[in-house]
């Protein structure tokens, strides 16, 4: 990847990490569907007049459509609803950390489902890995007694899991022809027709009281910016340099959600979830392959020097 690309990177973890953020300030006042709904709706309509503004034309297909709507209940509406559920009983810091498994989901799910993404002895290893960082997060509390931060943490890891099927189904649009911005505003609008009328139903969100100015901007922000404008430089990345690259960003989304909860919410963390986040890395690292290849490039050359 050239400076362009980490550029792109290093924003989109901001934009992903902000996505805790904006949630945690959004669920002191609004209930979990409301917010979910919410952020989808107004991600779609932002996607849709970016469309019209390139021109792109949205699909009639309805083959097209039912892999939309499959797409935003696996990509949008089960794990956007367990991760703002699970975040109302723990800190966004961890919440993000937890959410940083998914490519270790995505390895063992692909090895499965696909011919061509079979897990070797690396992988593996990385999967070994950070999963014991998983295990050190949610600690003693999984021994001792079942209550409901471990509940929420588990949300959030079956969140995780949720994403990697939607990445083993997500193949399926480029062979369909459908460009991935199309893909992007396909799935949010999916989502938002499946989970509106579900928020009128749980919420009843005309009952509840005005929010304040500041839970407005955290819905706007976690729509425009953490959604839409998140899924334009996932796909930017993805034209230029693959999708391995892409999944560096679980490095870093992390360390921003961390330091926008620990110094603007106050939240705390326990060095255990520190301990935690380091293995999930070491396991990301392992899966990539090139950090460990880098690092043995280099050892190996001082020696012969």
């Amino acid at each position: 990847m050239g400076p362009a690309e980490w550029t792109m990177l290093i924003v989109l973890s901001i934009l992903w990490g902000g996505s805790f953020f904006f949630q945690a300030i959004a669920i002191t006042e609004l209930p979990t569907l409301t917010i979910v709904a919410s952020r989808v709706l107004l991600a779609s309509l932002t996607l849709f007049v970016v469309l019209r503004f390139l021109g792109t034309e949205i699909p009639t297909d309805m083959r097209i459509w039912a892999a939309f709507f499959t797409m935003g209940l696996l990509n949008n509406v089960i794990p956007f609803t367990l991760i703002v559920w699970g975040q109302s009983h723990i800190a966004s810091g961890l919440a993000s950390i937890l959410n940083a498994t998914t490519p270790l989901f995505a390895v063992i799910i692909a090895h499965f489902l696909t011919r061509d993404e079979k897990a070797g002895l690396a992988k593996i290893t990385g999967v070994a890995i950070g999963f014991v960082g998983v295990a050190i997060m949610i600690g003693a509390d999984l021994l001792n007694e079942i209550g409901d931060d471990v509940f929420a943490q588990f949300a959030i890891l079956l969140a995780a899991c949720t994403y990697g099927f939607a990445g083993v189904y997500g193949r399926r649009f480029k062979e369909m022809g459908v460009t991935p911005i199309t893909t992007a505003f396909g799935q949010v609008t999916g989502s938002t027709l499946l989970l509106v009328p579900l928020a009128f139903m749980v919420d009843r969100p005309w009952l509840l009281g005005i929010p304040s100015m500041g839970t407005v901007l955290s819905l706007l922000a976690l729509a425009m910016f953490s959604t839409a404008l998140a899924y334009i430089l996932v796909f930017r990345i993805l034209a230029s340099s693959g999708a391995t690259n892409v999944l560096l960003v679980t490095f870093l989304i992390p360390v921003s959600a961390i330091l926008l909860g620990v110094t603007i919410l106050g939240e705390v963390l326990e060095a255990r979830h520190f301990v935690g986040m380091a293995l999930i890395g070491l396991g990301l690292a392992t899966i990539d392959g090139r950090p460990t290849s880098a690092v043995c490039s280099r050892l190996l050359s001082r020696s012969r020097g």
